[in-house]
């Protein structure tokens, strides 16, 4: 799982700046990719730099920083995509602890060159230690309608439903150990990753058969 290294972050609901800053930096992003003027692409690079400034304006961030986390792509635009396992056992739903001591449901952001699936199961093994099978998809949501705080970004978040095939918990640098929590006893979450209400959707799953896919 890649940390948040390439977010900026805000603490409180999406502002307008920061929606002007995101829309200013994706049209500049696609003016410098599909452009073909010289003087166009120079317009283009100073709406860029105007959004950095933007954010860098209302945040702590210096300029060289948000330069770097918000202006470092290339090519068009489009939101990234995270992944989350759902698992359970005798009723109740797996969460890995973080270092910072919050909980998540084991996942990340997918790799270019790995399908949805098998990023899926790639970071319950990473994270947990654990051999899973990918089964069903609980939900796809744009992490920006329930997530907080906000990116400077679109994600696209991925819960699947997952079974244990096996393995065990290995020690690694992402967290620092997995548990089994019901419903009712869910521990303080890493919310920018999973809140409450998404925990109880996957709760829901494991009573209904019939489940059908959850999108935005």
């Amino acid at each position: 799982m890649h940390g948040i290294i390439y977010s900026i972050l805000m603490e409180v609901k999406m502002e307008k700046w920061l929606e002007w800053a995101i829309e200013l930096q994706s049209l500049a992003q696609a003016g410098l990719t599909y452009g073909k003027d010289i003087y166009d692409k120079e317009r283009y690079e100073r709406i860029r730099e105007i959004s950095a400034e933007i954010v860098s304006n209302y945040t702590d961030m210096s300029i060289e920083k948000v330069k770097d986390l918000f202006c470092n792509e290339v090519g068009y635009q489009t939101p990234k995509l995270d992944t989350r396992a759902a698992i359970f056992e005798d009723g109740k739903i797996l969460l890995v602890r973080e270092n910072n001591g919050k909980w998540s449901l084991p996942g990340g952001w997918v790799d270019v060159n790995v399908s949805v699936k098998e990023n899926t199961i790639k970071e319950v093994k990473e994270e947990s230690g654990l051999d899973v099978s990918a089964d069903k998809i609980i939900a796809v949501q744009d992490r920006a309608k329930h997530n907080l705080p906000v990116y400077a970004y679109g994600v696209c978040k991925v819960f699947v439903l997952c079974s244990v095939l096996g393995g065990q918990f290995v020690e690694n640098i992402e967290t620092t150990e997995f548990q089994y929590f019901s419903e009712f006893e869910i521990p303080e979450l890493a919310e920018e990753k999973n809140n409450l209400e998404q925990i109880k959707m996957c709760f829901d799953v494991l009573n209904n058969d019939n489940w059908k896919v959850v999108f935005d």
